[in-house]
């Protein structure tokens, strides 16, 4: 029956009209999933808190975390039986590698595993794993219908910006996440899907959540054009808080991954995680009731049920108490996701960015630092420049986080300054980090698709499709007559030589021997160890493709020899192959009509 409908669609309906109609359906889709995970969440922690109060029942909100973090790893290890951590990272890896191809079950896992995680006090955000939701929704819908490789990347694109705009009512935010984080090129063909799944994402997510904007922001005064010394002073500021978040979750990950068993991760990340909310409560669950108390400049319930309570009258005991929270909510991220747990670095990092902002201001008007007597900066203002910022730097996503925090708070007036600070920002990142936290893993691999259209083909192409096996191999023991009989099968003017292990041992070049191979008298007395030679350069077959053209370029080569690990022969690759397969990608991928 299905067959019938893609055959009558394949008939009736033109492809890039097709493309037009699936954008809209995953727009639905990823809105109706993006309301799913916010209830779900919402009513856990409902569930669970109705009844405490943080103040008479902190012990409760020490334990909830941490039976939230076993139920979601318990549920990933026993059900879903694959890791779904890292979730943009995971649709990068799929673009770069996987042909776009995302795996079903990762249409609902993530929202289960997120909410289980976030509603019981998880400090992570339900972002991340929403945009994997919304990207294996476009990915499957478009398999569903047999849609090929290049439009199976759009349609990814497309969730993805389905799932940001539907979680924030951020249409334009969602169409810019794909083009700056996914790093998916803009053409005319693809900007209308794009759109049409953003706008109507948000649409659905106005219909059924309302049309107020995600955190009730109100300016209270006009930019003052003297602020700006201090908006590039704050966007540096982030910049360098973004570094010390990004390096400081690549070291606490790469702790987690040396302890082999699951308990062990377990029992690590709910210790570190009980301990930091017990000390700093607002590190509890995603952080987005700080935010909105610090730019709706009301900040005094919020070292309610801390140690530090007893000094929130005091500026250096609110400055101490938030210095503390920028250190250790990276700590408190990293423990939730690698103890076993779901979730994304969005929400921590608006959090961490509305508390840099908060603090700067706070403190430049408690020194009056540089202000003209009788002025201030609006702590508000300031908290909602600091979010862009932050998040801009983390995710390397400048215009991203200008919009998405414009269209979260309706902070629209704010727009000159939120650019100011995010380029700022952005710059202070760039010297430090080429590649923000979703893709640096990635990158250290090769395995990333970049802007630069070279890197991205050479990236798509499959190094096991250009490795070449049809030459014939040599052992280091054979003398020249039986390598002359090679030569007469072969149709290749290269032999490697290879051991009864398999290892490379070097090549016999024909242009090597031409001289005696046609010397009968001489064909007993030659050995190929002896006449072998090294290849000017072995091809590991887990380099990147980047670094193999480099190897070619440097050697000037036209063939190299491609090993394993462990030495042991595996094929060629030859330059002819390679841009025989580089001219295939590039046509199938980055041609303009979809």
């Amino acid at each position: 029956m299905f067959d019938k409908i893609l055959t009558w669609r394949e008939k009736h309906i033109k492809e890039s009209h097709f493309i037009l109609i699936l954008s809209f359906m995953i727009g639905l889709l990823t809105a109706f999933a993006a309301i799913v995970l916010k209830k779900s969440i919402h009513a856990i922690q409902h569930f669970l808190t109705a009844n405490n109060d943080i103040a008479n029942a902190n012990w409760v909100y020490l334990i909830y975390p941490i039976i939230g973090i076993l139920l979601s790893g318990l549920f990933v290890r026993y059900i879903v039986k694959e890791d779904i951590g890292h979730g943009v990272t995971k649709i990068l890896y799929a673009i770069s590698q996987r042909k776009s191809r995302i795996k079903p079950h990762n249409t609902w896992s993530s929202i289960i595993a997120s909410a289980i995680t976030i509603g019981f006090g998880g400090s992570v955000g339900a972002e991340a794993p929403m945009v994997l939701t919304g990207s294996a929704i476009g990915s499957n819908l478009g398999r569903l219908f047999k849609m090929e490789q290049k439009t199976l990347m759009l349609l990814v694109g497309c969730g993805a910006a389905g799932a940001i705009a539907g979680i924030f009512k951020a249409p334009i935010a969602g169409m810019l996440f794909t083009i700056e984080v996914l790093m998916l090129d803009l053409t005319t063909a693809s900007v209308l899907p794009l759109l049409i799944t953003s706008v109507t994402a948000a649409s659905v997510s106005y219909i059924f959540t309302g049309t107020e904007a995600m955190f009730a922001f109100s300016q209270s005064e006009v930019f003052d054009m003297h602020r700006i010394p201090f908006v590039l002073l704050l966007g540096v500021l982030c910049g360098l808080i973004a570094l010390y978040f990004t390096r400081v979750t690549i070291w606490i990950e790469s702790l987690f991954r040396r302890l082999k068993t699951f308990w062990k991760k377990y029992i690590m990340g709910a210790i570190l995680l009980s301990v930091m909310i017990f000390i700093l409560p607002p590190l509890y669950g995603e952080g987005y009731d700080t935010i909105g108390s610090l730019i709706g400049n009301s900040y005094e319930g919020l070292m309610e049920g801390s140690f530090f309570y007893v000094l929130k009258d005091s500026f250096w005991g609110i400055f101490i108490f938030m210095i503390l929270i920028i250190l250790m909510k990276v700590f408190a991220t990293a423990a939730t996701n690698g103890g076993g747990g779901c979730g994304g670095i969005f929400a921590p990092s608006l959090f961490l960015g509305c508390i840099v902002g908060f603090l700067f201001a706070n403190t430049c008007n408690y020194f009056s630092l540089f202000l003209p007597e009788g002025t201030h900066l609006p702590t508000e203002n300031f908290a909602l420049m600091g979010m862009a910022g932050v998040m801009a730097s983390v995710m390397h996503s400048p215009l991203t986080a200008v919009f998405l925090i414009a269209e979260l708070t309706g902070g629209f007036s704010l727009f000159l300054p939120l650019m100011i600070v995010t380029i700022s920002a952005y710059f202070t990142i760039m010297l430090f980090e080429k590649h923000s936290l979703y893709s640096i893993r990635l990158a250290q691999k090769g395995e990333l698709l970049t802007h630069d259209k070279d890197k991205a083909v050479l990236t798509l192409l499959n190094k096991e499709a250009v490795v070449e096996t049809d030459l014939i191999a040599v052992d280091p023991e054979m003398d020249l007559g039986d390598v002359v009989k090679a030569i007469t099968q072969s149709r290749r003017n290269i032999f490697p030589v290879v051991d009864n292990e398999n290892i490379l041992r070097g090549v016999v070049l024909l242009d090597n021997i031409r001289n005696i191979m046609f010397r009968p008298e001489l064909y007993n007395r030659f050995r190929v160890k002896k006449f072998m030679v090294s290849p000017p350069a072995k091809i590991n077959i887990n380099m990147p493709m980047d670094k193999i053209m480099q190897l070619f370029e440097d050697t000037k080569a036209w063939n190299l020899p491609v090993i394993d690990d462990d030495g042991h022969y595996l094929g060629f690759i030859s330059k002819s192959k390679i841009f025989n397969a580089y001219r295939g990608v590039l046509q199938q991928h980055f041609s303009e009509d979809i």
